[in-house]
């Protein structure tokens, strides 16, 4: 069976969201194939679902115009409340945390699927894990649909300037130049999910913003996602900082490796120090992931397991 909606004067970006994200939870949560052609949606399938589907985007329009905007959670609260009135039980998806550049972004492990659990019902998480188990890009991919679904204004991601081997002072450059590289995993996770065109875009009017963390010293941000990467590498006191920046209506996510600090041996890890510190405290969560949870390269586990080994019988 099919039919059609007329969507004539709506503003459609918002409607479908970012990537046609809100049309993909639809999709998913009912036995129906989404067609936009102009100004009307088609839409394919079996007749209950049909009209369940068609129910739920008559709310979405009607939500759309009262709020003047529509988030992914809207969509999964009304397709949920549509469904309970209607008799079924259809389960909204909730394991995509974002439709980016190359497709849905989804957890790949148990551990990761843990990550995005706590992250949903959580304003702070500390995220702890050793290389290549995703604690940055699901990271980014959180603020990121945040920004799109217009939940914050805007992004803050930072990293301590921690220097490993070579002295800030000796690297070519102006200050910029020589605090960069520190921050190119972030560029990294930001380019592999968003278009080059809209990456250039956001972070050009600032709604992204790329910073080492000494620069987030006197600044309160509202409405805004922060995350703190490489925290391991952050001083008690500048941990401190970090989370203080906390406004209203934002979210942060701290990540780290606690197996490689490069701080000197006289400064302690500010990650180590607040994961005990905040424990227990409600709207704060807490993720530990391990090598079994690597998403790289097959061999990435065996080198961690392996450094794992030789850690545990020095210490023997």
């Amino acid at each position: 069976m099919e039919k059609t909606l007329d969507i004539k004067g709506i503003d459609l970006a918002t409607l479908f969201g970012a990537a046609d994200a809100h049309l993909r939870l639809i999709e998913g949560s009912f036995a129906v194939n989404v067609v936009v052609r102009n100004d009307n949606i088609k839409l394919k399938g079996d007749d209950i679902q049909l009209d369940l589907a068609k129910e739920v985007i008559h709310e979405m329009k009607q939500t759309l115009a009262r709020k003047g905007s529509l988030t992914a959670k809207d969509v999964r609260q009304l397709i949920e409340v549509v469904t309970i009135d209607n008799g079924h039980d259809n389960q909204v998806p909730r394991d995509v945390i974002h439709y980016g550049r190359k497709g849905a972004i989804i957890a790949r492990s148990d551990g990761q699927q843990e990550y995005i659990n706590i992250v949903q019902k959580n304003d702070i998480v500390l995220t702890i894990g050793p290389a290549g188990t995703g604690k940055t890009y699901i990271a980014v991919a959180f603020a990121i649909a945040a920004l799109e679904n217009h939940e914050v204004d805007r992004i803050a991601l930072c990293r301590p300037a921690v220097e490993a081997g070579e002295n800030l002072g000796f690297l070519p450059g102006d200050l910029k130049e020589k605090v960069d590289p520190y921050l190119t995993p972030l560029y990294d996770a930001l380019s592999d999910i968003m278009p080059k065109t809209k990456l250039k875009r956001v972070l050009s009017d600032g709604s992204i913003e790329i910073i080492p963390l000494a620069y987030m010293r006197g600044r309160t941000l509202n409405n805004a996602f922060m995350i703190l990467d490489e925290a391991q590498n952050a001083t008690p006191m500048q941990m401190k900082m970090f989370l203080t920046r906390l406004g209203v209506n934002s979210k942060a996510i701290i990540t780290g490796d606690i197996t490689q600090i490069d701080l000197p041996k006289s400064s302690d890890s500010g990650l180590i120090q607040v994961v005990n510190i905040l424990k227990g405290i409600d709207g704060i969560g807490l993720v530990k992931l391990n090598e079994s949870d690597v998403v790289r390269h097959k061999l990435v586990q065996d080198i961690i397991r392996a450094y794992d080994k030789t850690n545990k019988m020095k210490k023997k």
